[in-house]
């Protein structure tokens, strides 16, 4: 009798077993995380320049190229050998969102190890308050972008909720101090774009402004932070937003004037203040806000497009990718609350066409995500990009 029970048990154990097996074989594969991963390790493989864990800006690596994006005329056409920190900044982001995304501690490792020891080359202890520079400290003396710096803040806080190592939320605090230094009482408010050049106030140093404040406020639980997230996201609003479309313009002049190109990510950083504050006052006009800004910017930065099958979608608009990946972060957080999926079912049709048709042999992005036009020099930000919008949208169900 005792011998028939062990047989049945035994029996029953390997019944389970197999069954088991059978479902873990049959769980499905988180694609878009494989694919972050993947254009991850592209990314390090073509753009690492060498033992200091910098990277190049491109791809190839052209020792003639020339930002455009600089304030400083003189400085965007100096050749350099590495990355401005605005295209570096990106692979802190997109490392960051695989942690989250994975809890992998491989990610953690890679943060530790080479992203955030490369990083601190560009940071500049000669100017106070410290900050980072657009160029590595041991070049002559770079301009220094409030926007810049508000990039590198919100993942230094992103990193210190998801580990809470305290060195994270001390580096998050400390660019703070840079980035709330300029912001002065011309125009009413609102942080300059440039150090060195305050002559305009721009959305994309205030709508991620109020993003890091509040932030930092859910991190420290300092109201403070939540004042001045509140009054960035007010001043952006009354000052940037075009209220015939809910979109946001680029940036007013000390003179007044508007600089009116319109850009995914102004738009998406507002979108994301506005939905971090419902979360946090349950003041129903902020959701009303996001939800107005995220129609406006689904309808301008996405077009009706037709693939080879015939098949019609939304696809996103060529344009600056990184751009794109930022206004999914609004998109997400406003997701998390409304759970209306139009936006990012977009995201995600955008992302698997241009997998399959904007992806070249070395596994680096083209900027056109419909693979209609090919880049002969792939920017390093762009790539980071795609990595981070495959593990954002790994992470949703």
């Amino acid at each position: 009798m005792l011998k028939q029970t062990i047989k049945c048990l035994l029996l029953s154990s390997l019944v389970f077993a197999s069954v088991s097996c059978k479902k873990e074989a049959a769980k499905p594969a988180n694609l878009n995380l494989e694919r972050a991963q993947v254009t991850l390790d592209s990314l390090y493989a073509h753009y690492l320049a060498d033992s200091t864990n910098l990277l190049r800006e491109t791809y190839p690596f052209n020792d003639k190229y020339s930002a455009t994006y600089l304030a400083s005329e003189e400085q965007a056409n100096i050749p350099n050998a590495y990355s401005y920190l605005w295209p570096f900044s990106g692979t802190f982001s997109a490392v960051n969102v695989l942690l989250e995304t994975s809890k992998d501690k491989k990610y953690k490792d890679l943060l530790d190890s080479k992203v955030l020891p490369a990083l601190e080359k560009y940071f500049d202890t000669t100017r106070t308050p410290y900050a980072y520079s657009s160029y590595i400290s041991d070049a002559p003396q770079s301009d220094r972008f409030y926007d810049d710096n508000v990039w590198l803040g919100i993942d230094f806080t992103d990193v210190y909720m998801l580990t809470k190592e305290e060195a994270y939320l001390n580096k998050a605090k400390l660019i703070w101090d840079f980035v709330i230094s300029g912001c002065d009482d011309k125009l009413g408010g609102g942080i300059y774009w440039c150090e060195q050049k305050k002559e305009s106030k721009n959305t994309c140093s205030n709508a991620p402004g109020a993003v890091f404040a509040l932030k930092l406020f859910k991190a420290t639980n300092d109201s403070t932070y939540f004042s001045h997230g509140k009054n960035l996201y007010k001043w952006t609003k009354e000052n940037l937003q075009d209220s015939t479309d809910y979109l946001y313009f680029d940036n007013i002049a000390l003179n007044g004037n508007i600089g009116k190109a319109k850009y995914a990510y102004n738009s998406g950083q507002m979108i994301q203040a506005a939905a971090l504050l419902y979360n946090l006052t349950n003041d129903k006009q902020y959701l009303t806000d996001a939800q107005n800004t995220a129609q406006s910017a689904y309808n301008y930065f996405f077009e009706d497009f037709k693939d080879e099958k015939g098949e019609q979608f939304k696809l996103l608009k060529k344009g600056d990718v990184w751009f794109s990946a930022v206004m999914l972060r609004g998109f997400i957080e406003l997701y998390e609350i409304d759970k209306n999926p139009l936006y990012l079912d977009a995201f995600k049709k955008s992302l698997d066409y241009s997998w399959a048709h904007a992806r070249d042999d070395k596994g680096l992005f083209d900027k056109d995500l419909s693979g209609k036009t090919k880049d002969e020099s792939k920017w390093l930000l762009t790539q980071a990009a795609m990595v981070e919008m495959y593990a954002r949208l790994a992470a949703i169900n």
